[in-house]
């Protein structure tokens, strides 16, 4: 059996998706492994996501990443769903199996807590008085999932829409979480150790995220998972009170291991270089 081994072929599909790190990061990671394949964005409207995701295999695909906004779309249109998944009714990770099949997981969860422990490895200590995660969405799931998982014991969601957030609280069925409305998520400050913002508001583009950020505690966390740009009001306002403040960065290369993974059969090392190629990529206009 000679020859080159077959391109791997794999993207990540979200709309908009132009925004998106993930290309810059699997390619960075092919070539310093010397693996034949690409990793491609794919913009897919809401509208699209079924037929799109259908036509994976017949186009070669190894499989997909999934992003805003079709995380939890995506987990009622796999074949299959691997546990992770199945509990929290999102993906953000699809393979094409041998006989063609799409098995959906969630890596977010695992990717959110490695980021945490690789920038504050007393998180939890900071976090016992609770944490206030805001936003309902694909990714707020899975945060919450890690936080309940790591022990936190007491976590409130904060959403723009009300009803989400009170989903969200139903779909884990924990009494350690409380839905809250939007309106109380600056006062919930003085209960918590960690604030996690999930929502796009402070995105480029996106109206910026207003809370009264001087009512959170002395040395508490501040996590946001919007990397552009990477230095969000958010975080320089934590930064300037004195806050730990973790970027949305980690998270997304730590999620992307297994993914990168199941699609090129080869686990990418986790370094100071990839973190520099990617601050190096969102500083281009």
């Amino acid at each position: 059996m000679g020859g080159k081994t077959k391109s791997r072929l794999a993207g990540v599909i979200g709309w908009p998706i132009a925004h998106s790190l993930s290309p810059h990061l699997h390619r960075f990671w092919l070539k310093r492994a010397g693996l034949e394949g690409d990793y491609v964005p794919l913009a897919v409207r809401p509208s699209a996501l079924a037929e799109a995701l259908a036509a994976l295999p017949a186009l070669g695909f190894r499989g997909v990443n999934v992003t805003v906004p079709h995380k939890e779309a995506a987990a009622r249109l796999v074949d299959r769903l691997e546990p992770d998944a199945a509990r929290l009714g999102a993906v953000n990770l699809i393979r094409v199996d041998s006989r063609g099949r799409l098995v959906g997981s969630n890596t977010d969860g695992r990717g959110f807590l490695a980021s945490l422990e690789r920038a504050v490895p007393d998180w939890k200590e900071r976090a016992a008085a609770g944490a206030l995660l805001l936003g309902a969405g694909g990714a707020a799931r899975a945060v919450l999932g890690a936080l309940l998982g790591a022990g936190v014991r007491r976590i409130h969601i904060a959403n723009r829409t009300a009803q989400r957030a009170q989903r969200l609280a139903a779909l884990f069925e924990d009494e350690r979480i409380v839905a809250a409305g939007w309106s109380d998520r600056s006062a919930l400050l003085k209960e918590v150790g960690l604030l996690v913002n999930t929502t796009t508001l402070g995105m480029e583009g996106q109206p910026p995220l207003e809370l009264e950020l001087s009512l959170l505690g002395k040395g508490s966390v501040v996590v946001d998972l919007v990397y552009r740009p990477l230095c969000t009001g958010l975080l320089r306002e934590a930064g300037r009170r004195g806050h730990a403040a973790v970027d949305g960065l980690g998270m997304l290369v730590h999620q992307a291991v297994p993914a990168f993974e199941a699609f090129y059969g080869q686990a990418p090392v986790v370094d100071a270089a990839t973190f520099a190629h990617l601050t190096e990529a969102l500083e281009k206009p």
